[in-house]
């Protein structure tokens, strides 16, 4: 990118990439000492910033006492080759990677190995709710917005809404469109490019400059989209892995976890309060007279007032809290790190006298009540599958007793 006359007079290690001078001079020591140096690889820096690796093969001249050497551009091949480990690292992620939020950390370090990415981010969009989330947000001035719709009239939704990749550099007459607005502080540069995944559009993944230092260019356009399509793909394949998880270990109707799920975060619960020392409570409901409901009204308003009482005990506890479905009208609830016994009966409490409110269900108006039966770790067993016994033989004692209440379990006596 210089003319002639600019580049007399320069030092040619000022041109050399600055991570790459140290090696040069030293390999240029080499030469100069005899050493023949046929296959020496380093970068120098083109006018515009750009980057250009060079390949050299460089000998010393003992009678005129200078380096002779032949350079051959190699920045065509080394981009192939950085282009085709980028995306083979990409599919490597999608099946090495334990979530989305690992695999958006590699995505972006892959990416930084093709361009300056300090700023970086991952956009999604939900067809169902028409709105957009930032699941990935890495930037040197703002933190991840909540979410917004598409049509919020932003860089991010106008790259997704179209399809297209959008680059803006004002001074070089790359300006933003008048309907549309950055999020958070304005860019001297941003990148956007779609992620599509057999022809739906998934999110955008977005790099940003604020100085300078970083620029880009046409040419990291073409980079950031040739890549997109094997991102785009490795989120595809994690969300529908994510999603896999979720229906094997959650309830179809409710959402909530299911027995399988629930036993295991049983089963960690304890090894905390052994380890710690505290009191776990278990909770065993079920809801009174429900065939009623399905025989009058029908399943799908059982189905929804089902719905609605998941979503009522969910609420009725704290998050660190666990609400399962076992089957059924029967739900279970894991309180760890309670303090006293009690408590366990004062959540459970909470619950019945929450579910005795109306219900609004198949456009009906409808009534329930709960019987709830309480154990405590260690008190009433030291096992999980015990404890949810006994839970479940207080909330029959519950029921035989008229329903709508809460009865601690006992503790067994000893044979």
């Amino acid at each position: 990118g210089y003319t002639p006359e600019e580049m007399l007079g320069q030092s040619m290690i000022e041109l050399v990439h600055p991570d790459d001078r140290a090696r040069t001079l030293a390999t240029a020591a080499a030469v100069m000492s005899g050493t023949p140096t046929p296959y020496f690889e380093n970068r120098y820096l083109r006018k515009d910033g750009g980057t250009v690796h060079i390949m050299w093969t460089a000998r010393w001249s003992e009678a005129d006492g200078v380096r002779i050497a032949v350079a051959r551009d190699i920045t065509a091949r080394k981009h192939a080759e950085a282009m085709q480990a980028a995306l083979l690292d990409i599919s490597e992620a999608a099946h090495t990677t334990a979530d989305l939020l690992a695999l958006f950390r590699r995505i972006h370090e892959i990416i930084g190995g093709l361009l300056p990415a300090q700023n970086c981010f991952v956009a999604l969009h939900d067809p169902a709710t028409g709105m957009l989330s930032f699941p990935y947000f890495i930037d040197a001035y703002d933190r991840a917005p909540a979410p917004i719709p598409l049509d919020a009239g932003t860089l991010t939704g106008e790259v997704i809404r179209s399809g297209e990749a959008l680059l803006l550099a004002p001074d070089r007459g790359m300006h933003l469109p008048a309907h549309v607005r950055p999020i958070g502080r304005p860019a001297l540069d941003w990148l956007g490019v779609p992620l599509v995944a057999r022809e739906r559009v998934l999110g955008a993944l977005v790099v940003q400059s604020y100085t300078g230092d970083v620029r880009y260019r046409e040419s990291d356009k073409q980079l950031l989209q040739f890549v997109s399509t094997q991102v785009a793909a490795a989120i595809e394949r994690k969300q529908n892995e994510t999603w896999l998880r979720h229906i094997a270990q959650h309830d179809a109707l409710t959402a909530l976890p299911n027995r399988t799920l629930f036993d295991d975060r049983l089963q960690a619960a304890l090894l905390r309060a052994r380890h710690s020392r505290e009191l776990l409570g278990l909770l065993y409901l079920d809801l009174d007279h429900f065939k009623h409901v399905n025989d009058t009204w029908g399943h799908a308003a059982g189905d929804a007032l089902l719905q609605d009482v998941a979503r009522r005990i969910r609420r009725s506890v704290r998050e660190s809290d666990t609400v399962g479905r076992m089957g059924g009208d029967e739900f279970v609830v894991l309180l760890a790190g309670i303090k006293q016994a009690d408590h366990a009966m004062v959540a459970g409490e909470k619950i019945r006298t929450t579910l005795l409110q109306p219900f609004e269900a198949g456009g009906q108006r409808l009534s329930v009540s709960a019987s709830i039966g309480v154990a405590v770790f260690p008190g009433h067993g030291s096992e999980g599958q015990h404890l949810i016994r006994e839970a479940d033989r207080a909330m029959y004692d519950a029921k035989k007793r008229g329903g709508n209440r809460c009865v601690m379990a006992t503790v067994q006596a000893p044979g």
